[in-house]
């Protein structure tokens, strides 16, 4: 079969032994798949957490293993590819995608193949979500990462009436806005530096979106938004430290700043930790979702209270994976690219 893999080169596409289910396990035949912004991170060297990529899949069961139930032949789903063990003092403490096992597991090779195999601890877990039929495979690449968004919110936790600035507009940010429009949040300001990305936030609800270099307007909007007082929460979609440093001051004091962006290996925070301290901001790293997150992006997508669809702006078949990885590094020309089976979405 087909898979897309990570080498020493970049992406490219080989041929690789074709899975079989083993006692617990499912095969997937994979029909989109998203390419995520730490896929592109793994291409340039900058994430090693796992060399593995593609984990937004969407796909039809092909192969069901001996003790599995609950799936059939011919079964819509979406896999998630990292599960917790439910058991360690991480679990335990609340923050189960810190868990050792959760970064050990994963789908294999990997959501850009033609087929996949299903761990069987993933499977007893629960993350393969049946999909419903009126959702479609495009849509369903986007539970993952909105599963994260959901995820980040509950750490920090929201509260509906609050006033948000999103820092970062690529496909996160862009679904972090709309999950915050859609529950409740009062004012919303957007960042980033590309123009094409601050339309799109307007064009997804932002109250105003900003170059976050233009620090007198920054401070203006948001002064005037929040009475002066500073946004109740700021979400850094984006690793860059200048971004997080520019959240920790606009934060208002009590505020909560989510990092969700990765930062660069080695990347170091300039900022005064006694303003920090006396300010009273918190810091909140939040990293990926779980099966509750991911079934919560589901319902949230599934309902169409969180609309994603026109965030999928190019798609490309498995056979043109490098093609795929090359626009979606293209942050002026594009926004989520999805890789498909056929080349459609």
């Amino acid at each position: 079969m087909k898979a897309a893999l990570l080498g020493p080169h970049g992406v490219g596409l080989h041929e690789a032994p074709a899975p079989h289910a083993r006692e617990g396990e499912l095969i997937v035949a994979m029909r989109a798949c998203g390419v995520c912004g730490t896929d592109l991170e793994k291409v340039r060297g900058n994430y090693s957490a796992t060399g593995k990529i593609g984990h937004e899949p969407a796909g039809e069961v092909v192969e069901v293993g001996p003790g599995v139930d609950g799936f059939s032949i011919g079964d819509r789903v979406f896999v998630h590819h990292h599960v917790a063990c439910g058991r360690c003092a991480v679990c335990a403490a609340g923050t189960p995608t810190f868990c050792p096992q959760y970064q050990a597991t994963n789908i294999d090779p990997g959501g850009f193949s033609e087929l996949f195999r299903v761990p069987a601890l993933n499977v007893k877990a629960g993350a393969a979500l049946p999909l419903p039929p009126s959702l479609s495979d495009l849509e369903a690449t986007f539970i993952e990462p909105l599963g994260c968004c959901i995820e980040g919110l509950w750490s920090t936790p929201f509260r509906e009436g609050q006033k948000v600035v999103v820092l970062g507009l690529g496909p996160i940010g862009l679904l972090y806005l709309r999950l915050l429009k859609a529950l409740g949040a009062a004012w919303i300001g957007a960042g980033d530096l590309s123009p094409y990305r601050r339309a799109a936030a307007e064009r997804s609800g932002a109250d105003v979106a900003f170059d976050p270099r233009e620090g007198g307007v920054v401070q203006r909007e948001c002064g005037a938004a929040t009475g002066g007082l500073g946004p109740d929460l700021v979400v850094v979609a984006t690793g860059a430290p200048s971004a997080i440093a520019q959240a920790v001051g606009l934060c208002r004091r009590g505020g909560t700043v989510n990092l969700f962006g990765l930062p660069e290996k080695g990347g170091r925070l300039d900022y005064d930790l006694q303003q920090l301290y006396l300010r009273g901001v918190r810091v909140i790293p939040t990293y990926a979702t779980t099966e509750r997150g991911t079934m919560e992006a589901l319902k949230q997508i599934s309902i169409g209270r969180v609309k994603v669809r026109d965030l999928a702006t190019h798609t490309f078949p498995l056979s043109e994976v490098p093609a795929a990885f090359a626009q979606a590094a293209r942050t002026e020309e594009a926004i989520k690219v999805v890789v498909t089976s056929d080349g459609r979405a």
